[in-house]
Parts: structure tokens; sequence; C-alpha cells
């Protein structure tokens, strides 16, 4: 759901954007690979060495950037978002840990008229899982002869724990039915892209709905999908305001 913003005619489209790509981790890499294939330029890389404490997000460095994707980490994305909307670069980042500082930065994004799209996720597949999720609670609703949980696995070197889509599934499943608990399971090993899971088991049977992340470019194509969105909007946004139109 928005926070505030307008909104560009449906019909506009955008042909080409320069990005400016802050963080090159796995996701930075993946965003630079498929970019081009999708008619966009890298305007410019931002690694965690040369922008320490956001003092590389400077105005010559983002000159004629359209779009600043933002893949960092908690303790670095506040400073990192302020910065680029200070400048007046929209953003869409898809860290995850911060959002203790959203009320801040929506407040700064409003009086600055500018852009911010943030999202926990950036795979479609993940958000029509999320959706499916809520529905299925709902028709479980007082049925306490099923147990409920969630679990969430990603590589080893993930940082956070629950995952951002982890909590978010949780506080979905919990709006549908608030009598639940859904405790989550986090797994941290090996290479795993990201796998999420909600269950209901009973004595006899279990319902399991799933999300596998095969391959990044599925987030790297959705992170794309929301730039290619954002561009000529003001206000903040998440994904679901590019896949639904804001309603959650």
């Amino acid at each position: 759901m928005s926070f505030a913003g307008s909104t560009r005619s449906s019909s506009a489209h955008v042909d080409t954007m320069r990005i400016a790509l802050v963080g090159n981790g796995r996701m930075g890499q993946s965003i630079a690979a498929l970019a081009p294939t999708r008619g966009h330029r890298i305007h410019a890389v931002l690694g965690s060495t040369e922008n320490l404490a956001a003092r590389g997000l400077t105005k010559e460095r983002l000159a004629g950037a359209d779009i600043a994707l933002e893949f960092t980490r908690p303790e670095s994305a506040p400073q990192n978002i302020e910065k680029l909307i200070e400048l007046g670069v929209p953003t869409v980042t898809g860290t995850t840990g911060w959002q203790a500082a959203l009320p801040r930065i929506s407040a700064l994004v409003d009086a600055s008229r500018g852009a911010l799209l943030h999202a926990a996720n950036f795979s479609v597949g993940v958000h029509l899982f999320l959706r499916a999720a809520e529905d299925i609670a709902r028709l479980f609703q007082g049925r306490f002869e099923f147990t409920d949980s969630i679990t969430e696995e990603h590589h080893v070197t993930k940082r956070d724990t629950p995952s951002g889509t982890a909590l978010l599934l949780q506080r979905r499943l919990s709006a549908s039915d608030p009598e639940r608990q859904f405790p989550i399971t986090s797994v941290r090993e090996g290479t795993s892209i990201g796998t999420h899971r909600v269950a209901f088991l009973g004595s006899h049977e279990e319902l399991i709905l799933s999300h596998v992340a095969l391959d990044r470019q599925a987030f790297a194509a959705g992170a794309l999908m929301a730039a290619e969105w954002l561009v000529g909007r003001t206000g903040v946004f998440t994904f679901d305001d590019v896949l639904f139109g804001g309603t959650a």
C-alpha cells in the first residue's frame, strides 16, 4: 500500500533507464547482467568499500541516473536511501531489516516529492504465494485440529533471520487468522536461494504451500519491473502497488 504518491498514465512506457546500482553483491550482479536484455544501461555501480556511510553517493557520481536500485545491508540502507532521495534519484530497495526507519524516510520522500519503492522480495511468484497463503489461512480459521508453521530456508551467508519474506508472510497469515501464532523456523545452510513454506498439519493429513526460488534472476527481473514502474511517479510504494495496484 502506498504511503502517498501520484501515478503516471497507464500508457507510459520506459524505453531505456540509466541505472545506478548501490550494492554489488549477488543481487546487484544479477541486475547488472539482466538490465541490458531489457534495454537498460548500468550508469554507475557503488560497492560497499567505496560507499561507506553513503559517502559515494554524490551529485557528480549520480548525475544522469534515472533510478537507483539499492541492495545492501540493513545497517547501510537508511543512509543510502536518505541520500538518494535528497539527491532526487528515484529509488528501489530490496534490502531488509531496516523498516524501523521507514516512517522517517517516508516523511522525507513526501517532503521532497521523491519516489521510493521497497520490498522484502521482488519475485512475482512470492507475491502470488502470499495471497494464496492468506486465502488458505482464512479457510483454516477455527480448525485447531491442524497446527500451523512457517519454514524458510536460505544460503548460509544470509544475514537476517528470519527472512523479510518470512516475516511478511507471518504478518499476512496472522491478519487472516489472528488466533494462530504461525511460528517461523529458519534454516541457513548450503546455497539455497530461498524457500518459504506454510504448513497446516493434522493427525492424518497435512497441507503445505511453498515457494521455491530456482534462480536469482527471478528477483532481478522483479526489481527491474519495479524500477520501470516507479520512473515518473512520486511517493512511497511497495511491490504490491506494481503487481496489484496497491491492494494487499
